[in-house]
């Protein structure tokens, strides 16, 4: 047995336990850093640190205050909250506490809250402030289980407001004085408590946002946390000297499993959920690694393609000649390690990349905060091309693949020796395999115990042998490199008889057109495929400024002729590079872009087909008014 598998084997029982040698390791360690905005609301946020034993104490604090509310092992308590390092306290206190975590984005309107609290039989919620505590107001008569709310953000709040007579609401400093008068009585209940966890017992309940239905509760015991935490470490992905920068939604299994991974590793968390923050937090933390879903790394590069058009004359030559120069470099480093195991270059293009490092590549580098060793993609495909042009830029994005009912992270690329457009190897204990149909099946400590109440359900996805249907389609390189071709239900058939995977195109037509937020290409059982297309606010109004429709509204510069020719042009080169049937034959521009609030988007980003073909159903019919066989 390898020292690897024997540390993976021999886990620790729980996340609870692995935090609990970590206070123990290195207690004046710094572990968590957190943003405090300034007192008069204007100039930069103040950066304020816990070390690893301030970040126990309130933790302790937390567990023992749930204690005294009266919650038992496996009861669930839920978070409702952006991520902020009190969601990570927070839940790090419920699994001290021997409790489940149930996470909500904070997002969720008040019906679906209302759903999640009464499936999860939720006792307490641990809510960001009164944004979240109204959802819960509003829907108080269907959650009977729900015995006690906890602000995080209180003030400004009268007490007359927060409590009522059974003291139904509490700050979260009401909850850990309680917690600290607790612990005065029982010195060593939260020590006893996690010392008592046993491995499947009941850790997190996550419910799948999904793209279509009603949402699931995924059950995932102490023991895949323990599991994941070893297993990230063991594959090389962080170390403790790392700086990481977490912005994720941590209601979703990919921010959760990196809180585990670092207590794991021992580094530090620069925590700030606030999307609109990460350009100007980047240069302050200087991660030396971060995670992020696709989306964010191709808003980057439109924006930077976006500012270098702007710019005009020589300086957008000069970008785009060393966007090309990246995209080469990154291909073919790539293809040498991978053939040779030296990821060397022609010396004609070491040259241009030299001198492309100095104009362009340099300046980007600065901007992630000049240390980034590594960025993690997951939760969707990035765009190949997006991703050799960062590789070659010297911003290494490692694509890794898991879903939640594997915990996040069951595969990921390999540091230096990743290779674009895969998510890499398997992690340590991770076992896959590839069905008759394409499907990717995957087996491990990492896999959950089933979906909350729905034991039909579970057997749809989950073998009696452990393996899981991942409902992916993807193929394995002969060295143990997975590549995703599609979701399975996403795939479509024309009605010439032709598979078309539509997230591959929609990928590629990402890395052509820099003005692209988000499309949808559509196809099924029809003659030829369409696409609907959003723009990226930022980027096509740089654009119309330049091009004679300064002053116009969003809506009506999307609508115009003029950004349709634009558009066009990309679809075109697009379909250069496509086989017949999967071509673009029509097209039409969104009059806003696909968006969470309205349901087309995940928490996650993720594309919910059905909700946009439902929403936008009268442009689809219109592209095939009358359409004969193409």
């Amino acid at each position: 047995m390898t020292d690897t598998q024997s540390m993976i084997e021999n886990r620790p029982p729980s996340v609870a336990t692995l935090f609990l040698e970590r206070i123990e390791a290195t207690p004046a360690g710094e572990a968590y850093r957190y943003p405090v905005p300034p007192a008069t609301g204007e100039g930069p946020d103040e950066w304020k640190s816990y070390s690893w034993a301030e970040a126990a104490e309130r933790v302790f604090a937390i567990a023992a205050g749930l204690m005294d509310l009266g919650v038992q092992p496996e009861q669930r308590v839920a978070i409702a909250s952006n991520t902020r390092v009190d969601w990570i306290l927070s839940d790090l206190g419920i699994l001290c506490a021997g409790a489940a975590t149930t996470t909500v984005y904070p997002s969720t309107n008040a019906e679906e809250t209302a759903y999640i609290l009464a499936d999860s039989e939720s006792q307490v919620v641990i809510a960001e402030d009164t944004t979240q505590l109204a959802k819960v107001r509003e829907r108080r008569a269907e959650l009977p289980n729900l015995k006690h709310v906890v602000l995080i953000d209180a003030e400004g709040e009268g007490r007359t407001d927060l409590a009522d007579p059974e003291g139904w609401v509490l700050s979260l400093d009401e909850l850990m004085q309680r917690g600290s008068a607790y612990l005065e009585k029982h010195p060593n209940c939260v020590k006893d408590s996690v010392a008592s966890l046993q491995p499947d017992q009941l850790a997190t309940l996550i419910y799948t946002s999904g793209t279509t239905g009603k949402p699931k509760g995924v059950r995932l015991p102490h023991d895949c946390w323990s599991y994941m935490a070893k297993a990230i470490v063991q594959a090389g992905l962080v170390a403790s000297e790392d700086v990481q920068y977490l912005w994720l939604p941590l209601a979703h299994v990919f921010g959760k499993v990196l809180t585990a991974a670092q207590i794991e590793a021992g580094h530090v968390t620069a925590v700030d959920g606030r999307i609109d923050k990460i350009i100007e937090n980047l240069p302050v933390v200087q991660p030396t690694y971060m995670a992020a879903v696709p989306r964010i790394f191709e808003k980057v590069y439109n924006g930077v393609a976006t500012k270098a058009r702007a710019a005009g004359g020589a300086k957008y030559k000069i970008f785009k000649w060393a966007a090309e120069v990246a995209r080469e470099y990154g291909r073919v480093t790539q293809e040498n390690l991978r053939r040779t195991g030296t990821a060397s270059a022609p010396s004609g293009l070491k040259f241009k990349h030299a001198i492309a490092d100095k104009l362009v590549y340099t300046k980007l580098r600065d901007a992630f905060g000049g240390r980034l060793r590594a960025a993690v993609s997951g939760s969707a495909a990035l765009a190949p091309d997006i991703g050799y042009f960062f590789s070659g830029a010297g911003i290494h994005i490692l694509e890794g693949y898991g879903l939640t009912e594997s915990s996040a992270a069951s595969f990921v690329n390999p540091g230096e020796a990743y290779r674009t457009g895969t998510v890499g190897k398997p992690l340590p204990g991770c076992e896959v395999r590839i069905a008759d149909d394409g499907e990717i099946l995957l087996r491990g400590p990492g896999i959950m115990q089933g979906y909350h109440g729905l034991p039909e359900k579970t057997a749809e996805v989950l073998e009696p042998d452990g393996w899981l249907h991942t409902g992916d389609i993807g193929e394995l390189s002969d060295d143990g490199y997975l590549r995703i071709t599609d979701r399975k239900k996403d795939m479509f058939k024309t009605s010439g008889g032709k598979y078309v995977a539509p997230a591959e195109v929609e990928g590629q037509f990402k890395a052509v057109c820099p003005y692209v937020s988000s499309i949808m290409v559509h196809g099924a059982d029809r003659n030829f495929c369409t696409a609907l297309i959003a723009l990226d606010e930022v980027a096509i109004m740089g654009w119309a400024e330049e091009h004679g429709l300064d002053g116009k509204s969003y809506a009506e510069v999307v609508g115009s002729e003029q950004v349709r020719e634009l558009i066009s042009g990309y679809v075109d080169r697009l379909n250069e590079g496509l086989q017949r049937w999967q071509t673009i034959k029509q097209f039409r521009i969104l009059p806003r872009d696909l968006d969470v609030e309205h349901g087309e988007l995940t928490p996650s980003l993720k594309l919910k087909r059905p909700v946009v073909e439902r929403e936008f159903g009268h442009l689809l019919e219109e592209m095939y008014e009358g359409s004969r066989e193409a």
